[in-house]
């Protein structure tokens, strides 16, 4: 089983939000949503994700292009927007997905999510990073 195939399973099995191995060879996962567990990540170590493999409930633009300037090597989602993919592909980051969307909703499920919507546009992936990780 590759790595990607078993932090998939774990996401599903426990019903995870993300679940991230490390290159170290530690697994873990963690439960809160959105994008939170990743910036808890990355603020305490920012190195943390490099060579990472992780499984992630739903990855849009912004979650992609934090964890693209974090390093990250392999992604698999349930669900990837449409604004994500080329963030992913031009940093050479490897990913599957289970279902693709246009973009991502918002909590209250009646629009795009105000953090796709504020950076659909934006080609520097290194501001939306330093402007969410800050936050």
């Amino acid at each position: 089983m590759t790595k990607l195939e078993e932090v998939k399973e774990i996401l599903h099995q426990k019903n995870a939000s993300l679940v991230v191995a490390y290159e170290n060879g530690e697994i873990k996962e963690y439960y809160q949503e959105r994008i939170k567990d990743i910036k808890d990540i990355l603020k305490e170590n920012e190195n943390a994700l490099k060579g990472a493999v992780i499984a992630d409930k739903v990855i849009g633009k912004v979650a992609g292009s934090i964890l693209a300037v974090a390093g990250v090597k392999e992604i698999y989602t349930d669900v990837i927007s449409e604004y994500a993919l080329p963030v992913l592909e031009e940093n050479h980051i490897q990913y599957e997905y289970k279902d693709k969307v246009e973009y991502i909703i918002n909590q209250t499920k009646n629009g795009m999510c105000p953090m796709e919507n504020k950076y659909k546009d934006e080609v520097n992936i290194h501001k939306i990073y330093s402007e969410m990780i800050d936050v």
